[in-house]
C-alpha cells in the first residue's frame, strides 16, 4: 500500500492526503512540483507494495534501480549508500517477543532526494506513525529538509537495537541463574537459542558500524548543522548495540562452556555414587555366592552361629566401605 505521509514546509506539515492504494503518477509529479523550496519535502510511504506500486513511485521520483532491487529484497544486508545528490539507506528492524524469547526482523529502506523522502517497509517493521511522532516533535529538524526522514527511521531503530539487546541481557541472566543450579541440563538449549537470536542482532547491526562509526566521529559537512548531534547520538546507539551483541557472544560461550563442564561434574558425581553403591553390595554378593555354593567342608557351616556371624560381617564390611567412600565425597 502506498501512503503519502504529507508535504512540509518549513518544519510543518502542510498537506495530509493519507493512505491510498490508487496514487496516480500525475498525483505523484504534482506532490514533487509542490516541494519547491530547498527544505520543503514530500514524504512517500510504501508497507509490504506489489511490484506495480514500487515502479509507480520509483518512476515519478527517478530512483535508482539497483538501490531499488535492494530495497526490496528481504536478502539483502543493512547497508548506508550516500551518493552526491542522493542517500539510501538499508535497515533491519528488530522487535523482541517476549512469549517465545525470539528476534522478528523486518526491513525498512529509505531514499531521500532533493524534495522527497521515500520509505519501503517489508515485515515487521516499525509503523511510519512511531517515525512521524518523532518528526512532530522535532519541527527545527524537519525544516532541514527530507534528511530528518533518515533521522528519525534511524533513531527509531538503533533504539530497537538496544531494547532487543537489553532483553536478550535479561535472558543471558536467567541463564546464569541456571547453568549454575543443581539442575542445568536445559540450560544448553537456551543457550543455543539465544546465540541465534544474537546473531539476528549481528546481522542487523555489523554492516552499519562502519558508517555508525563516521556518525558518532562527527557528520560529514553537507549535513545541517541542527541535524549533526542527532546523527552523533544515533551512532552512538548503534556502536553500543554493536558492542552489546560483541560481549553477548563471548558471554554466551563462556556460558556454554560452564554449562558443559557442570553437566560432565554432575555425571561424574553420578558415576562415583553408582560405583560406590556397586562396591559396597559387591561384598555381600560375593559372600553369599560363596557359600551358596553347598560344600559340606566350609568355615562355621555346621556351626550354630555361623549364620549371624556371616550377617554381621556383611555388615560390618559393608559399614566400613560406606564409612570410607562417605568420607572421601563419592557419597
Amino acid at each position: 500500500m502506498i501512503r503519502i505521509m504529507g508535504r512540509f514546509h518549513e518544519g510543518r506539515l502542510v498537506d495530509t492526503p493519507g493512505a491510498t492504494s490508487q496514487v496516480t503518477t500525475a498525483a505523484l509529479a504534482d506532490l514533487r512540483r509542490a516541494c519547491s523550496d530547498a527544505s520543503d519535502f514530500a514524504w512517500i510511504d510504501l508497507s509490504d507494495p506489489a511490484r506495480a506500486e514500487v515502479d509507480l513511485v520509483a518512476a515519478a521520483f527517478d530512483l535508482e534501480p539497483l538501490l531499488l532491487e535492494d530495497a526490496t529484497s528481504r536478502q539483502q544486508r543493512a547497508k548506508i549508500d550516500i551518493g552526491p545528490r542522493t542517500l539510501f539507506v538499508l535497515l533491519k528492524v528488530l522487535e523482541w517477543v517476549d512469549d517465545t524469547s525470539d528476534v522478528e526482523t523486518g526491513q525498512v529502506a529509505c531514499f531521500v532526494g532533493q524534495g522527497y523522502a521515500i520509505t519501503i517497509r517489508e515485515g515487521r517493521a516499525e509503523d511510519t506513525d512511531v517515525v512521524a511522532a518523532r518528526l512532530a516533535a522535532h519541527p527545527d529538524l524537519v525544516a532541514t529538509g527530507p534528511l530528518s526522514v533518515f533521522w528519525a527511521i534511524s533513531d527509531v531503530a538503533a533504539r530497537q537495537y538496544l531494547e532487543v539487546g537489553e532483553a536478550i541481557q535479561s535472558d543471558i541472566e536467567e541463564i546464569e541463574q541456571q547453568v549454575f543450579s543443581a539442575q542445568p541440563s536445559q540450560a544448553a538449549n537456551r543457550i543455543y537459542r539465544l546465540n541465534r537470536e544474537n546473531i539476528e542482532m549481528r546481522r542487523a547491526v555489523q554492516p552499519l558500524l562502519s558508517e555508525a562509526q563516521r556518525l558518532a566521529q562527527g557528520p560529514s559537512a553537507d549535513v545541517p548543522e541542527p541535524l549533526r548531534p542527532y546523527l552523533r547520538d544515533v551512532g552512538d546507539n548503534m556502536l553500543r548495540a554493536g558492542d552489546m551483541v560483541d560481549g553477548f557472544d563471548s558471554t554466551l560461550m563462556t556460558m556454554l562452556m560452564a554449562s558443559t563442564a557442570r553437566q560432565d561434574l554432575l555425571q561424574n558425581q553420578d558415576m562415583r555414587k553408582i560405583s560406590a553403591w556397586a562396591a559396597i553390595i559387591a561384598v555381600p554378593t560375593a559372600i553369599a555366592g560363596i557359600y551358596g555354593m553347598n560344600f559340606d567342608d566350609m568355615p562355621e557351616l555346621h556351626w550354630s552361629l555361623g549364620y549371624p556371624v556371616v550377617l554381621l560381617a556383611m555388615l560390618g564390611v559393608c559399614l566400613l566401605l560406606y564409612r570410607g567412600f562417605k568420607k572421601s565425597g563419592w557419597l
